[in-house]
């Protein structure tokens, strides 16, 4: 019964996406039914969301979208949703989009039993512990963003000062959850969330590579499940690629596969493309 809710949960969850993205961004605007955002060069935020969810979308508005991206030197680049109007892949398809990435968005009810220890079928990972990031910690958010962020970049490269100041937004932001996992004291990996009224998301989750395979990112997920219920959550999301770790993670701990996405963008040799 809980895939019939795939509709409702596609447009709260894309909804409460497209405004974080913006309000994390250094600039953006609304267009259509959703947002356009730029935080910098390079950055993951550099895309806009939740188009096509109000009907048909103009040409003025897919116009504007790419304008947008090549005044700031961004490839233009936008999530689309697969209960988004035809009229938004008919439209990006004429100006010479194309397909770059899939996306699952699994999501799941918020639990009643709101023990994360309960959640996992193993039980709790032997010498972890979760700790809450208090943003105002400044240390504390520092380690946050390198080890949350560890997952996400080329082994032994460091984050890059865009990178670092959206991610620090994130932490800071007064919707955002973020937690920090330790096994015997060290810091072993890290991971985020936003509650948005009925809906959260789970994002930004990394674990070291000396300490994978051991539950530890399913803990993580148990941990920001029972957060998102106590937050007054209805449904709570994970967008993940085909086939990674995360997605089986979610799917063990009663995720369902909610709708997919597609990463579409105007290639441009030259520019670099936002990651």
């Amino acid at each position: 019964m809980d895939a019939l809710r795939s509709p409702i949960i596609a447009h709260l969850e894309e909804r409460r996406q497209a405004v974080s993205t913006a309000e994390l961004a250094l600039e953006a605007e609304p267009i259509d039914s959703g947002w356009m955002a730029w935080a910098g060069p390079g950055s993951w935020a550099n895309q806009a969301c939740g188009l096509g969810l109000g009907g048909p979308v103009s040409d003025g508005d897919l116009d504007r979208l790419v304008d947008f991206y090549l005044a700031r030197g961004a490839e233009p680049r936008l999530e689309v949703c697969a209960y988004a109007h035809p009229s938004l892949l008919e439209g990006l398809a004429r100006r010479g989009f194309v397909l770059r990435e899939f996306e699952s968005v699994l999501a799941r009810a918020a639990p009643v039993d709101l023990d994360p220890a309960a959640l996992l079928v193993h039980g709790w990972p032997e010498g972890l512990q979760l700790v809450e990031v208090d943003p105002g910690d400044a240390e504390a958010v520092k380690t946050f963003i390198d080890v949350s962020t560890s997952g996400f970049r080329p082994a032994g490269e460091p984050i890059t000062e865009v990178f670092f100041n959206t991610t620090l937004k994130m932490v800071e932001h007064p919707r955002c959850d973020s937690v920090l996992a330790l096994v015997d004291g060290e810091v072993v990996g890290g991971a985020a969330m936003e509650s948005a009224g009925e809906v959260g998301c789970l994002f930004g989750a990394s674990v070291l590579p000396d300490f994978r395979r051991r539950g530890i990112q399913a803990a993580l997920i148990a941990w920001r499940l029972c957060r998102g219920a106590r937050r007054g959550c209805r449904w709570i999301a994970i967008h993940a690629a085909p086939g990674l770790p995360t997605e089986r993670n979610a799917l063990r701990l009663g995720f369902f596969l909610a709708y997919t996405k597609v990463v579409m963008t105007l290639p441009r040799p030259d520019l670099t493309p936002s990651t």
